[in-house]
């Protein structure tokens, strides 16, 4: 392969890294749960992650010309996601969980669709959440998980909305989000985890969690974001659901049936289809 070529595949390979990196992190997470609590683990993501955004980013230099009050939604935003996603992680799979999660995103998208195609993406999206409860329990999808899964979902989608109000602050707005979801999870998970958080094991896990959910996939993004047409990114970014599935089975010997990995795939493909059809109105 020349360096042509190399170079043409490294924005690709850059938002496939940082999808795999979230998934993995994600998974990784949940081994923490019986030590620290959902809440305590979201509380090492985004307590670290927000310490080394502001090292490396210093936001504070675009403090006095933002809107703070659309900076601080989203990083609620951004807090309640994490928090929520770690609550349905303990009732359910990984990956049914993230396929739950990004119908927000592919909702918020749809919102301001006026074109008939959509209404396959919205029908796909449908059957794939009808899918996803045929799993080896007889009693199904624990329906804890699922409304905690739908809530991460709104808010995901209200952060992909707060989210464009902010972006012409590009990097640091992300900082600054991180430090306010910092200031909502951290004080949650403390109260929950207490000093269990500090211990030398817990630390060195949520610090990877850490880097492979927020910091790592966060540079590749910026990295991909510039050199690929969004339609492209976002049908990488489709693969969430796939990603999730296969790191929950890989870490936490998360076992799925076909049926829900159908339903998986028909979600993902809702989402593909929305990004691409999205970039050509």
């Amino acid at each position: 392969m020349d360096s042509k070529s190399v170079g043409a595949f490294a924005p690709v390979g850059a938002a496939i890294a940082a999808l795999v990196s979230v998934q993995t992190g994600a998974a990784l997470a949940k081994t923490l749960f019986p030590l620290v609590g959902p809440e305590g683990v979201a509380a090492l993501r985004l307590g670290l992650s927000a310490v080394i955004l502001l090292a490396v980013l210093r936001p504070w230099r675009i403090w006095q010309q933002a809107n703070m009050l659309h900076l601080l939604g989203y990083g609620v935003m951004m807090g309640l996601m994490n928090l929520l996603i770690y609550r349905a992680f303990l009732y359910i799979p990984v990956g049914i969980a993230v396929s739950i999660e990004v119908i927000g995103p592919l909702g918020a998208a749809l919102l301001s669709s006026r074109r008939r195609i959509d209404l396959l993406w919205i029908a796909l999206s449908v059957a794939g959440l009808t899918l996803l409860p045929w799993g080896t329990d007889s009693h199904g999808l624990d329906p804890r998980g699922v409304l905690y899964s739908l809530a991460a979902a709104l808010a995901w989608g209200l952060y992909v909305m707060l989210g464009s109000k902010v972006a012409v602050h590009g990097k640091q707005a992300v900082a600054t989000g991180m430090l306010f979801a910092a200031l909502l999870g951290v004080p949650l998970g403390v109260d929950q985890a207490g000093t269990d958080l500090l211990a030398p094991w817990v630390l060195t896990v949520g610090l990877g969690v850490a880097l492979l959910s927020s910091t790592v996939p966060f540079l590749l993004d910026m990295y991909a974001m510039r050199h690929l047409p969004p339609s492209i990114f976002g049908v990488l970014l489709s693969a969430s659901p796939a990603a999730g599935a296969i790191a929950g089975w890989l870490i936490l010997n998360e076992v799925l049936t076909l049926l829900q990995w159908l339903g998986i795939a028909a979600i993902a493909l809702a989402c593909a289809g929305a990004a691409l059809v999205g970039q050509r109105r």
